[in-house]
């Protein structure tokens, strides 16, 4: 392992696993949800950190730790120390953004140290993805010896992406989808970001469509019991307990939860049929970077959002 690392990783797991397989460099732990929430591109800002505070005050009742912040974020003020930087980070949306976000934040501050990227997903002999925490320590260290440098080509795209995420145009990624890059799994996260956007006919996002599945398809016997299904069988998605137990709550109209289990409602199979666009019923007005997810709609025929009719100029 080179001495003079510094480590980015997507959590507080993966961060206490390194240590335990004795990674003793120094580490940044990122702790953000920049898949959720309005974002503007200058991250090293005092009004970027504002507006975040506010929103996960609001939305999750979290209360941002200033000192755990910048206790963090000062590593990145002695950079000269370090002679590259790893990027740990997962196949899945909620981690892609935040990747974008940090390799932003780098560029912001004009660090331009050598920056490797360590990307779990797919495992040969496995059949679902994995995440970096829960791969062996004998993967994760075969990972780390794999490590993929970022070429100058990469990071351009990261910085294009996450000036695009906080615009106002979302289709403008479409293109992106195609891109070639080091980034392996951004063509299936972009895809599964344009999705969450609610379908023109049913008025629900991809993920909210597969919870009603999820329901309609197996024998639910509670909230907490639909929540596991969720977290397991989501996708490129990544959510974490808070965001889908959100969802679930947002869904409440489909669904009623009786002594034999949760079952749908008419409504609920209503939308699973695309007879109604429930939207505005749903009412989840979350933002995506620079866009309200209630002032598009995607369209499944022609792949690409289209702006709600009352937010039509």
């Amino acid at each position: 392992m080179t001495k003079n690392a510094l480590h980015i990783t997507n959590g507080n797991a993966l961060t206490d696993y390194l240590r335990e397989l004795d990674f003793t460099e120094e580490i940044l732990t990122w702790q953000e949800i920049l898949c959720e929430g309005p974002t503007i591109p200058k991250i090293d800002s005092k009004e970027f950190f504002d507006l975040r505070r506010e929103f996960l005050k609001t939305y999750y009742n979290i209360e941002v730790n200033e000192k755990e912040l910048q206790k963090e974020l000062v590593k990145l003020d002695h950079i000269e120390q370090y002679d590259e930087i790893n990027l740990w980070f997962e196949y899945d949306l909620f981690c892609h953004i935040n990747l974008l976000g940090v390799i932003n934040l780098l560029h912001q501050k004009e660090i331009k140290k050598p920056l490797y990227l360590i990307c779990s997903g797919r495992i040969k002999g496995e059949n679902s993805l994995k995440g970096l925490a829960e791969l062996s320590s004998g993967q994760l260290k075969a990972h780390y010896a794999n490590k993929v440098l970022l070429t100058q080509e990469d990071i351009d795209l990261a910085i294009a992406l996450w000036r695009t995420y906080c615009g106002k145009d979302h289709n403008i990624l479409k293109p992106y989808i195609v891109t070639k890059s080091s980034f392996k799994y951004m063509s299936n996260c972009l895809k599964a970001h344009l999705k969450r956007f609610p379908d023109q006919k049913s008025g629900l996002g991809t993920i909210e469509g597969n919870i009603l599945k999820i329901i309609n398809e197996n024998d639910i016997k509670s909230l907490n019991h639909l929540l596991l299904y969720c977290l397991n069988y989501q996708g490129y998605y990544g959510y974490g307990d808070l965001q889908l137990e959100r969802k679930i709550e947002k869904l409440a109209l489909f669904y009623s939860v009786e002594d034999d289990g949760v079952k749908l409602t008419r409504k609920g199979h209503e939308a699973l049929l695309k007879q109604h666009n429930f939207a505005s019923e749903i009412n989840n007005d979350m933002d995506y970077g620079g866009v309200n997810r209630l002032a598009y709609q995607f369209n499944v025929e022609e792949n690409k959002l289209i702006k709600t009719i009352k937010n039509v100029d």
